[in-house]
């Protein structure tokens, strides 16, 4: 077989064909494996859920709202609702110390926490990092069983919340958070400190 020239256009061509085939086998990996992935997202969604809802067997999510909202500075916030027989679950972002804090909360009728878990964060290991069990029920800043329609505020703000030691800016931003997922929840504006107004929200609902 006859070698081919090192011309431009061969190298060319042999990198176009390369770069073909690794696409296509790229392509085909990512297909086989974006159905269990999704599948997983799922489950651990629905395990977050049953999670923040406290509940013990199966718990179905009867409809999912989408709820965007407009800051003052132009930055869309959105929220995503998933309603229950128990009440609703609400998974809301902030920025936190180190970057997005993601937060998924759980809410009764009456709009009273009965659990939270952090989807995602970037704060400092051993310090914000801490937020995921900080406020657990029977720890130091317990919010379980609390309404954010009374206040949710850090002791040094002037509020009855014991912060995260040495990580209050992550504390008001959890705070905040979860006081923003109510707000949500009862189809309220968000908390007033983040700049937020219910100009430009909306809501697109999802029935399950």
């Amino acid at each position: 077989m006859k070698k081919l020239d090192s011309t431009l256009t061969n190298m060319v061509v042999v990198l176009t064909a390369v770069a073909v085939v690794m696409g296509g086998v790229l392509a085909w990996v990512n297909h086989l494996t974006s159905g269990p992935i999704n599948e997983q997202k799922q489950i651990a969604l629905q395990n977050g859920i049953k999670a923040v809802m406290q509940a013990d067997g199966e718990l179905a999510v009867s409809a999912t709202d989408t709820i965007r909202q407009t800051d003052a500075k132009g930055k869309e916030l959105t929220y995503i609702v998933y309603h229950t027989e128990k009440g609703s679950a609400v998974e809301s972002t902030t920025m936190g110390f180190g970057g997005n804090l993601k937060v998924l909360v759980g809410f009764d009728a009456e709009g009273r926490i009965l659990g939270y878990t952090l989807l995602e964060h970037q704060e400092t290991p051993g310090l914000g990092a801490k937020a995921d069990q900080w406020f657990q029920k029977g720890q130091k800043g317990d919010i379980i069983g609390r309404n954010p329609a009374d206040g949710l505020v850090v002791k040094k703000d002037g509020g009855d919340v014991d912060a995260i030691t040495a990580s209050t800016i992550t504390s008001r931003a959890f705070l905040r958070a979860i006081t923003n997922a109510y707000n949500a929840y009862k189809g309220q504006a968000a908390d007033a400190t983040t700049g937020a107004t219910s100009k430009g929200s909306e809501r697109e609902v999802k029935k399950e």
